[in-house]
């Protein structure tokens, strides 16, 4: 994994939203209806070499494929390339994703939002049988696209961003494993299929794990946080135990408090988590950063010590806000970092990806390439003050 050794890298989270001519096939695939698989593949190499070429002429230096590969969600999508899980029609007023401190303090908004959000869950995921990794061939599919346009770009590396155990199928249930803490486990030794094929291929791995910071809203109360922090602390156990053997200079592992547009006033605070974040055995720390209710932990970083050799990916970007952030801000919130952590050890990130799923996105597609490009601007004014 390349350091900023005489500027500031820029990187983001991985997810980019989907060209229209690949979500039109996706919908095909989905609905079973005019599907050309054929079509669909020579779509998706394609999409995904120009994406690649996108991202390096706004000026990001570590890019990804978009996750352009997974059909479903960041998270979802594992139940392509895993057995063991049936999907099943949600009972009305039992849908696990619509709970939390949040939404129950803020219900007016979330009734208004939910309304005019396309995004609707009506399955849950329910593992019935043994839990296997499955998706090898797909899985490298998206490795022979990535490699095939990276090997036409100047980038300084490329990653892919899969699904950390926590955060794989969120939500789900367990009738099959004795307790959930074995399914957990099961689960954690099939994704290192997944994680093995990635860095073998040479590329860097990106462990996405959203859920462990969002169970906090959806866990106290009723629960404490001591019951919060003993969870919080065995998903990183479970973590380092699905990357055993592993190289962790190769390994990125990214937390963030969700994607959703909403007030977040009960997110947990950094300062309580990032002394178990710090324990995951990888290479680098993606942590959300930008927005108005994370900005100001960058503090957290004058007495969290960073570990010796590790890299800081703060989100210096927002994914969640149409307004393009100031080159001169996102250079601010660099510089600061960079003093506390050393310039060498951080890279310039975003606080989430821009599309959470093939067919939602969070801001306009013209907006997202403003904003990686303000990303890659603010970097080259930090890196003219940082090596003066």
């Amino acid at each position: 994994m390349k350091k900023s050794t005489n500027r500031i890298l820029t990187t983001h989270v991985g997810s980019l939203i989907r060209p229209q001519p690949l979500q039109d096939h996706m919908r095909a695939r989905q609905s079973g209806k005019g599907f050309d698989a054929k079509a669909y593949d020579a779509c998706l190499t394609d999409s995904v070499a120009e994406v690649v070429q996108q991202q390096a002429k706004a000026g990001v230096d570590v890019v990804s494929d978009g996750e352009f590969g997974k059909a479903i969600s960041w998270s979802q999508y594992v139940l392509d390339r895993m057995s063991g899980f049936e999907r099943r029609p949600i009972e009305p007023g039992h849908n696990p994703f619509m709970r939390g401190v949040d939404r129950e303090k803020f219900a007016e908004f979330y009734a208004e939002l939910d309304a005019k959000d396309s995004v609707a869950t009506t399955t849950e995921s329910i593992c019935v049988g043994p839990i296997k990794y499955t998706g090898q061939a797909e899985l490298q599919r998206d490795i022979d696209n990535f490699k095939a346009a990276l090997a036409k770009t100047k980038v300084e590396e490329g990653f892919l961003p899969v699904a950390a155990p926590a955060s794989v199928i969120p939500d789900r249930k367990n009738e099959y494993y004795k307790n959930d803490d074995e399914c957990l486990q099961a689960i954690a030794e099939a994704m290192r299929t997944e994680y093995k094929m990635i860095i073998d291929s040479g590329l860097l791995l990106q462990l996405d794990d959203a859920r462990a910071a969002v169970t906090y809203d959806r866990m106290v109360p009723p629960g404490t946080f001591a019951d919060y922090k003993k969870w919080f602390a065995m998903q990183m156990e479970i973590l380092n135990y699905a990357v055993q053997g592993l190289p962790a200079d190769r390994i990125r592992y990214h937390i963030c408090w969700g994607s959703w547009p909403g007030p977040h006033t009960s997110d947990v605070p950094l300062k309580d988590i990032v002394g178990e974040v710090l324990k995951v055995n990888v290479g680098a720390f993606v942590i959300e950063g930008a927005n108005p209710r994370h900005e100001h932990e960058w503090k957290v970083w004058k007495d969290a010590k960073l570990p010796e050799g590790k890299v800081l990916i703060p989100g210096v970007i927002s994914h969640a806000t149409n307004i393009v952030e100031h080159p001169e801000l996102v250079a601010e919130r660099i510089v600061r970092l960079a003093n506390v952590v050393g310039r060498e050890n951080v890279i310039a990130g975003t606080d989430c990806g821009f599309a959470q799923g093939p067919f939602y996105r969070r801001v306009h597609p013209s907006i997202m390439w403003a904003k990686l490009e303000a990303l890659s601007a603010g970097a080259k004014l930090a890196s003219q003050e940082l090596w003066k």
